[in-house]
């Protein structure tokens, strides 16, 4: 594969993860493809684009919110490959936490977006959220996704 595609598939999926980020719910999910898969391990697999579509419009809810931090991307051929920091917000509760994903990029759409996390890590992310409700320096800023 050249690297001009590697180059497309890494951009899909950082342009789907700015778009969620940035509130852009239509246009996040404008990355999927029909059939996508997506699976947050251990949790419900969503199949279809417009069950996994729920998600990623409930995030997008005024109330709620996501934010990432992409700190290592890799790709080998059609397979992007994310090391990165989520962001999870309920109200002034940002819940911070470590996250691989793989994502299948075919024809230029999402076909498979795969998440793993610890459980450990939410719970720290849970503990340092809370902290910095009261001493924001409990947390420190994210890096934005660069365009």
């Amino acid at each position: 594969m050249t690297e001009a595609v590697v180059l497309d598939e890494k951009a899909t999926v950082l342009a789907f993860l700015a778009n969620m980020a940035d509130g852009r719910a239509e246009d996040a999910v404008a990355a999927f493809a029909d059939d996508v898969v997506y699976t947050n391990v251990g949790l419900a697999t969503l199949r279809g684009r417009e069950r996994a579509a729920r998600v990623i419009r409930l995030l997008a809810h005024p109330a709620l919110g996501f934010g990432v931090e992409v700190t290592s991307i890799a790709s080998d051929g059609a397979v992007v490959l994310t090391e990165r920091i989520d962001e999870l917000r309920v109200g002034p509760l940002a819940v911070r936490f470590w996250v691989c994903g793989r994502f299948d990029v075919r024809d230029g759409k999402i076909a498979l977006w795969r998440d793993y996390f610890d459980n450990l890590d939410i719970a720290k992310g849970v503990v340092r959220g809370v902290l910095a409700l009261a001493f924001p320096g409990a947390q420190r800023t994210m890096t934005p996704l660069q365009r």
